[in-house]
């Protein structure tokens, strides 16, 4: 077989389903191996190589299966960089691979040339330049055991344009198993116990860790049995339902008042699959003066990087879990819940309250329209946040949202991935700073018919941006109000697709009902206040005693 003969079939033979791309010139021999494997093998094609790493992405998020994306060489590798970095920073399992110039045409400034594996050293689980053709499916292949094994990632593999026309036997392999993860010791799991027991005031704290491991059922139990609440960061939001009567919510900067509280009040911070970023902690050395910490995570870099833990386990948490499960003693904790149903009290005496149109009344109208299982994208900004804060999350792997990049532009290309991903009707949340900034993928969502439902925050201005201008900046708005005349219902017509306006909840319930019976993309243009703001804050750096609630 071709060098691109062989890039299809073991992606094939990796059960690869979809692949998200834009054709060129270096390239151009695996795609026209995708034109002869049309019949087994999907090609989504993005408006822009962005748009196809973000929805590569959101495959992966939304189905843990490891995501495909291709690209070109130079301007088509590099503008995959910010969606490598974004999948990095989240850990999320996706391949990338992009055509390079001929080898003899290497080093030599040629024609579209860029050494990519320089350019995202840094945002990359491992990378690969594939200077031998017989080497090229062995290399696939450990690509894909390495984004899925352990903590996933994203992989790089570059194909010179000569490798791919080069011949060489082909022989199918079964799929390579995961990579050993790192494993606790019986001593951990006993101290661990040991602590568990002795606490008064647990709280468990739950990150995208839990979501990857799959491990919801263990983390419930484990609730259960120490009659502890749940506090999560953004990327463990799906992880709980949100009818359960122990999830507080998320915590950190712009977390749930009495989740934040709760946690600052623990003696026992049981930290499943989470980093403890800077937004989740705020000043570090104020960060839980009460409580002990036992940090879990099958990363041993996330040990004791950020926060200084008590008791570090390096393993995967749902195996962790399952140990714990056996030894920790049941108990009720009737004084502890009398306590956070007492913050739960001041905290809804004391939140500003809604009036109007606003973005909570949004959220929880859009919510009336979707399933447990309906995949919800975000893009970033105050929307993500005003989503993350009140949309009821119901099952696991639906919230698709950029974290540890906090990428604007995210969306539609992560929304599409999503769609494409599980056929089912997908949400996305924007803000119209966001949505500019990758708007052209509304193209992609029109020629794939997809069940797309957008709904965008508009305020006019980019604001979370305008948020800290009014709070910490004296009101010096530089830069952020938009004016611009952009029509999001026209544009969205002229893009093949359904628009609509809302200015209250009587139009918005209108424009639903009609985008909930839409068989292709929609667009909801929700006009909203351009003072709206995110709260509760922790000013950065800050301590819960700086918590603005109203």
């Amino acid at each position: 077989m071709t060098g691109a003969q062989i890039v299809v079939e073991t992606l094939i033979e990796q059960g690869t389903e979809v692949v998200f791309g834009y054709p060129g010139g270096a390239v151009l021999n695996l795609y026209d191996e995708l034109y002869k494997n049309r019949d087994r093998i999907k090609h989504v094609l993005s408006a822009h190589e962005q748009g196809a790493a973000h929805a590569g992405d959101g495959y992966a998020r939304a189905t843990g299966k490891v995501g495909v994306v291709f690209a070109t060489s130079g301007p088509g590798a590099t503008n995959l960089v910010t969606g490598i970095a974004n999948a990095y920073l989240d850990s999320v399992p996706v391949v990338f691979i992009t055509g390079n110039v001929p080898s003899s045409l290497i080093g030599r400034d040629s024609f579209q040339e860029v050494d990519i594996t320089g350019v995202t050293l840094p945002v990359v689980k491992h990378s690969y330049f594939v200077k031998d053709v017989a080497k090229l499916a062995d290399s696939i292949r450990e690509a894909f055991q390495i984004a899925r094994s352990g903590r996933p990632g994203p992989v790089l593999i570059d194909i010179p344009k000569d490798v791919q026309i080069a011949d060489c036997e082909f022989e199918c392999k079964d799929i390579l198993p995961a990579i050993s993860k790192p494993r606790y010791n019986e001593e951990q799991i006993e101290k661990a116990v040991e602590m568990i027991n002795a606490a008064k005031k647990p709280y468990i704290f739950i990150g995208g860790g839990v979501v990857i491991s799959e491990a919801e059922k263990e983390v419930a139990l484990l609730a259960d049995k120490l009659d502890a609440p749940i506090g999560t960061s953004m990327m463990g939001l799906s992880a709980v339902p949100a009818s359960s009567h122990r999830k507080l919510g998320m915590v950190g900067m712009h977390g749930i008042y009495s989740s934040t509280v709760t946690k600052n009040r623990a003696d026992l911070v049981i930290a499943l699959g989470c980093r403890f970023s800077d937004r989740a902690t705020g000043s570090r050395n104020a960060y839980l003066p009460n409580a002990k910490i036992i940090h879990v995570d099958v990363d041993a870099a996330e040990i004791d990087k950020n926060i200084p833990s008590h008791l570090g386990v390096v393993g995967d948490v749902k195996e962790v879990l399952l140990k714990l499960l056996d030894k920790v003693d049941s108990c009720e904790r009737p004084e502890w819940w009398q306590e956070i149903n007492e913050i739960k009290a001041y905290e809804e005496a004391n939140s500003a309250k809604q009036e109007g149109f606003s973005p909570f009344k949004i959220i929880e109208e859009v919510n009336k329209f979707t399933e447990a299982d309906t995949p919800v994208a975000t893009d970033v900004g105050q929307h993500q946040m005003w989503v993350a804060q009140h949309y009821n999350f119901e099952a696991p792997k639906t919230l698709i949202t950029s974290g540890g990049l906090g990428t604007m532009g995210f969306g539609m290309g992560a929304a599409i991935g999503a769609c494409v991903a599980t056929g089912k009707r997908t949400v996305l949340f924007t803000g119209d700073g966001s949505f500019g900034m990758n708007l052209n993928e509304m193209a992609t969502a029109v020629s794939q018919k997809l069940p797309l439902v957008v709904v965008v925050m508009n305020n006019g201005v980019l604001g979370m941006v305008r948020q800290w201008q009014t709070m910490f900046y004296e009101k010096h708005y530089s830069e952020t109000t938009l004016n611009r005349a952009t029509d999001f219902v026209k544009l969205t017509e002229a893009f093949g697709g359904a628009g609509y306006r809302a200015t209250n909840i009587d139009e918005l319930n209108a424009a639903l009902t009609k985008a909930f019976a839409t068989d292709g993309p929609v667009l909801i243009d929700c006009v909203i206040d351009s003072d709206e703001r995110v709260l509760p804050m922790i000013p950065a750096g800050g301590t819960v005693n700086d918590l603005v609630i109203n």
